[in-house]
């Protein structure tokens, strides 16, 4: 058995994840991860006006409100496990960079949590500097909650299938619903199909971007998500648009407008204020993305949903005012 000094975290019997940030995307790894390391795994309860509260009364004014419900997920969790997991993804290769909230999440929270102070899991993915895949990362993790190195590869192996039949039911259900919209076309009906542009973390989160796919689909319209569909196709996608665009995420929402444009009716792009990397390339999609109106939202720690609200019913009433023939001149 490893000693302390190489296993410092064999105590770790429960493991806390925040149901927030990358947890949206890679949430099925780690969870898999830690459970086939024999862990007990507490993910957050979904965001709350109450989680969102607390997040802001944590963070700092300049801090996106992803990160303040982050910090707020963080703050529900830090009494209720041993530790909390809170993982350094830098990036996945050249041109595949994270947004530095992901790459400083580890600093954040043990300066925000300093007293007393929250025990943390963390690893750190950066492919270019350090040369260091996420495979590598979690298997230095597992060797420091005291696994063998055969357990800590069978573990690794499991969370990688796990988050790749999520993604396929991911994909699925983007299938799914462009089949039912080819079919009610056969029908001889004018089916709506609106796609959801927007980080996983806001698309997922029923505070922010479930909220607004809710009010699609109560005003009728079928609602496809970029972030569900093949990331491998997206970001391949995305290149023809930039070829020197760095984030990763961002990539992959380019890509899927780009992929899905003339299947789709509209647009909603979706970016949580003072989201950096969004500022930069929802401006760039909005000049440069033609032929599709595009309705482009931003959502802060203050927002209501009675603006928003009219807002969707406005663009839902334009689109459809396209499809019997109207015209829109610009875009939404």
């Amino acid at each position: 058995m490893p000693n302390f000094f190489s296993a410092p975290y064999a105590d770790v019997r429960v493991v806390g994840i925040p149901r927030a940030l990358l947890f949206h995307r890679y949430g099925a790894l780690w969870t898999t991860f830690f459970e086939a390391l024999g862990r007990t795994v507490v993910v957050s309860e979904p965001t709350t006006r109450d989680t969102v509260a607390a997040g802001t009364a944590l963070s700092t004014d300049e801090s996106c409100l992803a990160s303040k419900i982050f910090l707020g997920h963080v703050d529900e969790l830090r009494e209720r496990c041993d530790a909390v997991f809170v993982p350094c993804y830098d990036n996945e290769g050249a041109r595949r960079a994270f947004c530095t909230k992901f790459q400083a999440a580890p600093d954040v929270v043990a300066n925000t949590f300093c007293d007393p102070p929250v025990r943390m899991l963390s690893c750190s993915v950066n492919e270019t500097a350090d040369k260091q895949d996420a495979r590598q990362a979690f298997l230095s993790l597992a060797m420091k909650l005291g696994a063998m190195p055969k357990q800590a590869k069978h573990a690794w192996k499991a969370a990688v299938r796990a988050q790749q039949e999520a993604e396929k039911a991911a994909c699925a259900r983007t299938k799914a619903t462009f089949d039912a919209v080819r079919r009610a076309e056969e029908a001889g009906e004018a089916p709506l199909t609106i796609l959801l542009a927007a980080h996983p973390y806001l698309t997922y989160d029923p505070s922010i971007g479930g909220t607004i796919a809710e009010m699609l689909r109560n005003l009728g319209a079928n609602v496809v998500m970029a972030c569900e569909n093949d990331r491998k196709k997206t970001l391949a996608a995305s290149f023809d648009f930039s070829e020197t665009m760095p984030w990763i995420v961002n990539r992959e929402i380019i890509g899927a407008i780009t992929l899905l444009h003339d299947a789709v009716d509209g647009i909603v792009l979706v970016s949580a204020f003072p989201c950096g990397p969004d500022s930069m390339t929802d401006d760039a999609i909005v000049r440069c993305i033609q032929g599709k109106p595009i309705l482009n939202l931003t959502v802060d720690a203050q927002s209501g949903t009675a603006g928003l609200e009219t807002r969707v019913e406005s663009f839902v009433d334009i689109l459809r005012y396209q499809k019997r023939g109207g015209y829109i001149h610009g875009e939404a």
